[in-house]
Order: C-alpha cells, then structure tokens, then sequence
C-alpha cells in the first residue's frame, strides 16, 4: 500500500510523540531508580538535570565509571558489608547495657603494668535473650582520675553478640574500665540507611549581591527542584556544589553562606526512640570494682625510639599520663616551639579543629603577629607570622559542605584538592589537613569522594617535592547526646576508618585525633587547650 507524504508525517509525528512520553515517563521516575541502585554522586546530578534538558539536545550515552566512582562504590559496598541491616521490631528486642554481662578472662587480685586483660562481653535483649549478630556501637576506655590518665580499649566483634574487650594496663595504680554501649546494632543500621537517604538534612542559604541589592537563595550539595540552577563545578574532580538562581542576578554573585537545620528525617518515629539521650551511652559494666596495677619487679621496658613520618599505628595507639599523651610505638620528646618552627612554612587545611591548632599557635608563641587578610567572619583565612625567625602559618577552611549557622565569605573558598595543587613544597614545609565533622550529615559517598581526591592530590605533591612533610589529622569525638542522626559519632568512626584505609599507601602520618580524645573522654568537638597542645606536640615531634 502507497503511503501519502502527509500520512508518512503524521505517522512520524505520532512516534515522535510516543517517544517523547515514553521518555519522559521513565525520567520521572528516575531518582527512585538511581537511589535504589546507590549509584555515585554525578548520577544524581546528571538526573536532576536532564529532565529539563531530554527535549532539547539528543540522549547521550552514560560514561563508564571512572576510577574514583568505582573506588567508591567498592567502599561502600564493603561497609554495607560490615553494617547490614538490622530488624527493629521492639524495644525489648534491641541490645539492652543493663542485661548484658562482661566478664574478665584469667582473673587476678593485681595486675602488673604491661599486662593485657580482656573482657567476654555477652550481649542481651531487654528480655535477657542473647543477641545472635554483632554490630553494636561500643566504646571502651580505661582511666585513672587522679593521676590525669586515660587510654582507649580495643573492642572485638565476633558477629555473633559476644565481643573481646581489650585493655593494656599501661600505668600502676588504681585503674577504672568503662565499656559504653553508644548505640545498639538496630540503632547503628538505622543510623547507616537513613545517612544514605538524603541531603536535605543540612541546606545552606546563599547571599547573593549585586550593587546595592542583596537576595537569599538556598543552595545545596543536590537541590531536588526545577528552578534555574547555578552549578559551582570541579570539573576534574567532579565536586559539585548548587544554589537556585535568584532572578536579575548572576551566579557569580554569591558571596556568603550559612547553614540551617532542615526539618527532615529518614528515621522512623519507632527508630528515633533509640537515640533518645538515655538509650545513648550507657554504660555496660557499672558492677566493676577497680583494677589494681602494680609494677611487678618487670625488667626495664626498651626505650622507644623517636616519633617520625611514616610510623605504623596500633589499637590503641597511646595513653595520657599526668595530662601528657604518651605513643605506643615511639616516644614523644618536649620541643622548643618557636625554635622547632624557625624556617617552616605551615598549611593549616580543614575544619575548625584544625582552626583551633592555629589559635594553639598565635596563643603559645608570642612573637607571631596576624596578618589582616581583610576577609569576613570566624572561619576566615589565617596568617600568623614572625619575620624572624622565619615561621609562617596558615589556615584556611576546606570546600563545601561547611555547616555552621554564622555566616561565611565563599569568595576565597577554594577545595584543599586545588590550594595542595599550588603548593610548591619542600623540605621546610608541611601540610596538616583535617576532614570529617562537617560531612557527617551527608550521605557517605560525598565524604569518600572527598578524601580520594585530597589523596590523589597528595600523591601529586610527593611526586614533584617528596621531602615535603604531610600529616592527616583525624577528627575528634565529639558530644554524645546532640543529634544523632546528623551527628552520631558513628558516623565519624565510619570516616575514621576510611581515611585510615585510603592514605595506608602514602608516606604521611597520621595523628590519631580519634584515639586521643577517647582516651582523655573529653566528648568535645573542640577539646580543652591541653589536648590540642598534646595533639600539635606529636607534630613538632615530625618536624623536629
């Protein structure tokens, strides 16, 4: 049969049509399909947009996935691995502290110092039942009050409800355990799906200005609206960063940024129960009587040689005694801060810990004076100098995402990826750099992300300037009983361990800030001066 020319056009506009709706049908459901396969961060962008773009430029092919997308999906699949989900069904079914038992291993009237004790932990139900899966969030440290002392312990998980505490009995004296149950297996799997839900639970307002006038306009690491968007793009390292485009004003306007608390949870009302403040923390073994630790006539320990780059760390990798941080694996000398100093150039990146070792600084060293940099706000580039004796040191805040209810400058901000890339380095200069607490409230893959870029560009620093000295610090512990969803110290941990897994391959130090605060129980996200003092000393030990 002869088709006329009209009825061949309706005939190619009708499929056009269909396809247009077939189309357009299955990107309207699209986010649901990328959420459920978890599938990296540039996906997620990439959907967001094309629904206003399908009807104006042909599809384009996804690209196979780079190295760091693959890099991330194998880390994330391995702690799906280690936090699977957990049935909540009751509250008489989850861990309980009070019914769980811990019992000593090979008990003795005293203990020498040196020794290993170890603790059976068996964990029950509110019913008394036995747990038959681990997973448990669990804290353990051993202190002394009265002679300023503190260690972390080591926790073992079997997977199956019992767990092997181990504590070093590093000093003599009279020593209390503390095994804390900071949250239940069902409480860490809640925690974990719901992290990895949303970026919502944290928005930012953006200041735009232009002339005299100023808007505000929300922006995000994803913004799920239809709104003109203003993309704030790494293109090689695919950071991402959007504000919704305020009308009569370019996106190059935005000067300033805070943050706000959004009103959104992915836990359920049942799982919201679990992080009330008298299901955080509780303590496991209240029964315990005091351990008495006594020197036992032992021979001499061996001395240690000194703290320097490249050192493998333990579990636990110190103790405080008298105040003071002592290291297992080396020993930390008492340096002349403005002598070990003379000559270096100090790069200070990251968060507001790591602000705090630069006030430690300007405050212990009185011949630095700051210089006025002429930005704005608390979180504004720092420079302290002393012309004398040569020291310069710097801090400046890393990229999005920086939480924080006072307002910021954006205009100096630039991600550590790129202010690394433009250090020349050498063997008078060392960079610290701290990541954690500000991307607890997000979901994981954007703090794995992060950390694999500022590695890739570590790696490119020591290949041009190998004698330039690079140390990660860890972050801190912080408060127990503030907003577990967005801020669980679980969530830390999870980094904690990431960041030791991606740097294992490079000559840098770790300082374990995790440990260290744990073993002085400060709870604090910005912990007393005596600990940052302790924190910065292993650092002039490096250097010095």
């Amino acid at each position: 049969m002869k088709i006329s020319m009209i009825n061949y056009k309706s005939l190619w506009a009708l499929l056009f049509i269909l396809a247009s709706w077939i189309t357009f049908t299955v990107f309207q459901n699209s986010a649901k399909i990328w959420s459920a396969l978890n599938l990296p961060i540039f996906l997620h962008h990439w959907n967001n947009s094309i629904k206003s773009l399908f009807l104006k430029a042909p599809l384009i092919p996804l690209k196979p996935l780079t190295e760091t997308e693959l890099r991330i999906k194998e880390i994330i699949e391995k702690l799906d691995q280690q936090i699977p989900p957990r049935p909540f069904t009751h509250m008489n079914t989850i861990t309980s502290a009070t019914h769980s038992t811990a019992t000593i291993l090979n008990p003795r009237d005293t203990y020498c110092r040196g020794d290993q004790l170890d603790i059976l932990l068996e964990m029950r139900d509110h019913l008394g039942h036995r747990k038959q899966y681990g997973g448990d969030f669990l804290r353990a440290r051993m202190s002394s009050p009265a002679l300023m002392a503190g260690a972390s312990g080591k926790v073992t998980d079997f997977n199956n409800g019992t767990y092997l505490v181990s504590f070093t009995l590093f000093w003599e004296g009279q020593v209390s355990l503390s095994l804390l149950l900071i949250h239940p297996s069902e409480g860490v799997s809640a925690l974990w799906s719901a992290r990895n839900q949303g970026y919502d639970r944290v928005i930012f307002i953006g200041q735009f200005v232009n002339g005299t006038s100023q808007v505000h306009s929300e922006c995000g690491l994803i913004l799920n609206t239809n709104a003109e968007l203003c993309q704030y793009l790494d293109n090689r390292d695919q950071e991402a960063f959007y504000c919704v485009r305020p009308q009569h004003m370019p996106c190059a306007a935005l000067t300033h940024m805070h943050s706000e608390n959004k009103k959104v949870s992915y836990l359920s009302k049942q799982e919201k129960s679990l992080f009330e403040r008298s299901n955080v923390g509780v303590e496991i073994m209240e029964k315990f009587n005091t351990i008495s630790v006594s020197k036992c006539n032992k021979e001499t320990v061996a001395k240690k040689e000194k703290c320097k780059v490249g050192m493998t760390s333990t579990i636990p990798s110190g103790h405080v005694w008298r105040n003071t941080w002592n290291p297992v694996s080396c020993s930390l000398a008492t340096v002349k801060m403005k002598e070990c100093l003379r000559g270096k150039l100090i790069y200070l990146m990251g968060d507001s810990t790591i602000r705090q070792w630069m006030e430690y600084f300007k405050a212990s060293i009185n011949t630095l004076k700051s210089v006025d940099l002429h930005e704005s706000g608390k979180l504004q580039h720092q420079l302290a100098v002393d012309l004398d004796r040569n020291i310069n040191i710097q801090w400046q805040k890393h990229c999005y995402p920086l939480v924080g209810s006072m307002t910021y400058s954006v205009k100096e901000m630039e991600y550590l990826t790129r202010a690394i890339d433009r250090t020349g380095g050498e063997k008078n200069t060392v960079i610290v750099v701290s990541l954690g607490q500000h991307f607890r409230p997000f979901p994981i893959d954007v703090f794995i992300r992060r950390a694999l870029n500022v590695h890739k560009a570590i790696k490119r620093l020591l290949l041009r300037s190998p004698d330039t000295m690079v140390i990660i610090k860890t972050e801190n512990i912080r408060e127990m009983y503030n907003d577990a969803e967005r801020f669980s110290d679980f969530h830390g941990y999870i980094q904690y361990l990431i960041i030791k897994d991606i740097f294992q391959d490079l000559n840098v130090s770790i300082i374990d800030a995790w440990d260290i605060t744990i073993a002085y129980g400060t709870n604090d996200v910005h912990p007393p001066q005596h600990v940052v003092g302790n924190q910065i000393n292993i650092l002039l030990n490096y250097i010095c």
